[in-house]
């Protein structure tokens, strides 16, 4: 069961490693964010980053945070190596955690790549979902947290 709207945001601890810089919830805290769960054997995954990047990049000034999870679905997904690579090549250079225990993962109870949570700048949980249509289901709950519906 995937945590209910309104629930107070996880601890971002347990990640294996973090690419381009660790953040934790105290990090976070007073700013809007986008947690994207995603992994590296995932097709859908790989095609959403562009719309994943142009979001980071479209509302930064709004002060939206966003932090990616990697959470491996095999065990060939827990190689760092093509991980890392993948962040390179996608040029994701927010804060990455590699989730190699799930312990993020079983924090949020997520079970879906790519799967988004947006946390309000209180922290609350306002909208979370998953795969192929998540990114356009997440427009209007993204301007409602950033305060940019006309």
């Amino acid at each position: 069961m995937a945590l209910r709207l309104r629930t107070e945001m996880p601890e971002l601890k347990g990640a294996t490693e973090w690419v381009n810089g660790e953040v934790s919830k105290e990090d976070l805290a007073g700013k809007p964010i986008l947690i994207h769960f995603w992994s590296v054997s995932c097709g859908l995954c790989k095609q959403s980053m562009p719309d994943v990047l142009k979001i980071r990049d479209e509302y930064k000034d709004k002060g939206l945070r966003v932090v990616g999870i990697h959470m491996p679905r095999s065990e060939k997904d827990l190689e760092a190596g093509p991980v890392k690579e993948t962040i390179e090549k996608y040029e994701m250079t927010h804060p990455q955690a590699i989730d190699n225990q799930h312990t993020i993962v079983d924090a949020f109870e997520n079970e879906f790549v790519p799967a988004y949570y947006l946390f309000d700048e209180e922290g609350q949980l306002r909208h979370r979902s998953a795969g192929e249509k998540a990114l356009s289901m997440m427009k209007k709950p993204l301007e409602r947290v950033l305060g940019t519906n006309e």
